[in-house]
């Protein structure tokens, strides 16, 4: 993706994100549900290589199955491209696990920019201290064979009732994570910059003692004119 896109998207939250996409009609882009497994202390973002799982039927889903150099869980592992999100529907089903620490630290040797699932990690404190962002919806120690099949490579998706397609947008911050359709990356990532400035502006009067009407969303010349000040002084 875009560099310049890439770096506005490090410094913007997922809740201006969707109040930029909420704008343009899309109000079902966040990924419910999942948490970070260790927040990194800075935005995951990258475009999304998919993974999707099935409903699990018994005689096709035994230890046996990892054995298979094809196996879509292990090779979406190992083609996920350098810089790519894994976002893993897993049926938001956390009672078997997505994927544990192995793979996952596989994924971060390889270049990764996250990981996703709206299921859950086995090994999650493991996961927590490495050095790739990962959001899930709590722990879990059964293997996926327990109830999920790994079924398709990069197709499109919904994790956590959101809809993803390839090359999609993925953004996770502190909170959560949000879905941003690629051909609208570069203008939201725009637009959240510039939201993000002012929001900046607007804590700062709320915190001196501020009333907010007029001030959030600003509908008085005074208060916009105070933000050219703000903004000139503070190199916003």
């Amino acid at each position: 993706m875009n560099n310049e896109t890439r770096e506005k998207l490090m410094g913007v939250s997922v809740a201006t994100l969707a109040t930029a996409l909420f704008k343009r009609g899309l109000r079902h882009q966040v990924i419910q549900g999942v948490n970070p497994v260790g927040w990194k202390g800075k935005n995951m973002v990258g475009p999304a290589f998919t993974l999707r799982y099935m409903p699990a039927r018994e005689d096709r889903n035994t230890l046996a199955e990892f054995r298979n150099p094809e196996h879509p869980q292990r090779v979406a592992i190992e083609t996920c491209p350098k810089g790519a999100v894994l976002v893993m529907d897993s049926r938001k089903q956390a009672d078997a696990a997505s994927a544990g620490d192995i793979l996952i630290t596989r994924l971060m040797k390889r270049g990764g920019a996250g990981v996703v699932t709206d299921g859950g990690f086995r090994d999650a404190a493991v996961i927590a201290e490495l050095d790739i962002p990962a959001y899930h919806t709590r722990p879990s120690s059964p293997t996926n064979l327990t109830n999920n099949e790994a079924i398709a490579i990069n197709e499109p998706i919904g994790c956590g009732d959101a809809p993803v397609f390839p090359g999609d947008i993925i953004v996770g911050d502190a909170d959560c994570v949000i879905v941003i359709p690629a051909h609208l990356a570069e203008e939201v990532a725009n637009e959240a910059v510039e939201m993000s400035a002012y929001e900046d502006f607007v804590v700062e009067r709320v915190k001196d003692g501020e009333a907010i009407i007029g001030l959030y969303p600003c509908t008085q010349d005074k208060h916009s004119d105070d933000f050219k000040v703000w903004r000139k002084a503070n190199n916003r």
